[in-house]
């Protein structure tokens, strides 16, 4: 299945032949990603970007690329000077990168580095991972997505007190919901317009589900977890804190250092996770997070947008950025999903062959029906199996 000037074809291509270091993989499942819908439009856009962070080779519109990056398969044959460790037939995932030489490509992501939209695709052996205990197709092919979501809660140094909301329950939103309860987050509170999604958020363990054009996910938050709303609130707990610590026989100041080298006087905050990428998304929330909020930003918002810069100043809130995922947390992923505390399977709503990729595409820009479809290269059928 290959992709050119944004239209998908089912192709016949030289089969591929591993490198040095590298497996042959047959493919089992292959999930559709945001990236490969975001490759058919933008996909200029994108390499663009991609050009200015130092790798020119990203996928452009007049290629012809083979898409695909969330892979599970087979062992089919292994290329020169491998380790041996994964023999024929092994079930395996993959971190989607394949290096010739020192040069790294994108599996899926790169025309010279073709992905798992194909019944055989090439992997760097050091990258792959045999997956345990059994764990099914259509699980094993989401470890990618899912560690995905591993790495922004990383990013966001969740703990199990704190209280996260996550903006937009597509499927990175929700993987990152699920990523979140599996940690025993106390707290998730997810929005979206999406009444499917927000079914699907509460499926994924949220705590409460809200619909931004009914409520805002901000209302409350601050008064029900001792947040700050307003820079007030925080000159008052300053006075507050140093009238209290006077009638104490050291001084404040003294008192006040002794608190902070234990924590006790950092103020608490919620951890938000944008997952939508969308213009202004982050604007919008530097206006209505709380003092002090951590905002790890997961959406790629595909064009322009402004900020107020003095909004997240006067707030002093941290703003960070996630993309993909450590090779430990990809592997933590995978035997998270395999030993049953991290459960994927609320995003997965449809299978579907070669034939029927391009209504896939199509069906994946209606929130309300589908979350995860997964190519399956055994279905002959042009429809969407539902799960």
């Amino acid at each position: 299945m290959s992709l050119t000037r944004g239209q998908l074809e089912v192709v016949d291509l030289p089969a591929p032949r591993p490198g040095a270091g590298q497996l042959l993989v047959e493919v089992k499942r292959c999930g559709i990603c945001g990236s490969d819908l975001h490759s058919r439009l933008h996909a200029d856009e994108l390499a663009d970007s991609l050009e200015r962070c130092g790798y020119p080779r990203y996928a452009r519109s007049g290629q012809q690329v083979v898409l695909g990056h969330e892979i599970f398969g087979e062992v089919a044959d292994r290329g020169p000077w491998c380790a041996g460790t994964l023999r024929p037939g092994t079930p395996v995932v993959t971190v989607p990168l394949v290096r010739r030489g020192r040069q790294v490509d994108g599996i899926g992501l790169s025309a010279h580095a073709p992905g798992g939209f194909a019944e055989l695709v090439v992997v760097q052996e050091a990258l792959t991972l045999p997956v345990p205990n059994g764990l099914p197709a259509d699980l094993a092919a989401l470890t990618e997505p899912m560690a995905v979501a591993w790495h922004a809660v990383n990013r966001g140094e969740v703990t199990r007190k704190d209280v996260a909301i996550v903006l937009g329950c597509g499927p990175v939103g929700l993987a990152v919901i699920s990523v979140l309860k599996a940690r025993g987050t106390a707290t998730v509170v997810a929005s979206d317009y999406s009444a499917g999604r927000r079914a699907l958020a509460a499926k994924c363990g949220a705590d409460v589900v809200v619909d931004p054009a009914v409520a805002s996910p901000w209302d409350g938050v601050a008064a029900r977890h001792g947040f700050m709303a307003t820079m007030p609130d925080a000159y008052n707990a300053g006075i507050d804190a140093i009238e209290g610590l006077a009638r104490l026989p050291l001084p404040w100041w003294t008192s006040w250092r002794a608190l902070r080298t234990i924590g006790a006087t950092r103020p608490k905050r919620p951890v938000v996770f944008e997952c939508v990428g969308v213009p202004g998304m982050l604007d919008g929330i530097l206006a209505s997070a709380p003092l002090y909020s951590r905002v790890v930003v997961v959406g790629v918002c595909m064009g322009p947008d402004t900020l107020r810069p003095s909004l997240a100043v006067n707030k002093e809130l941290d703003l960070r950025f996630a993309v993909g995922y450590t090779p430990l947390e990809f592997r933590d992923t995978l035997h998270a999903l395999a030993d049953g505390t991290l459960d994927a399977s609320p995003l997965l709503t449809g299978r579907v062959g070669f034939a029927g990729v391009g209504s896939a595409f199509d069906a994946l820009a209606d929130p309300e029906v589908h979350a995860k479809i997964l190519i399956d290269p055994s279905l002959a059928t042009e429809g969407i199996s539902m799960r």
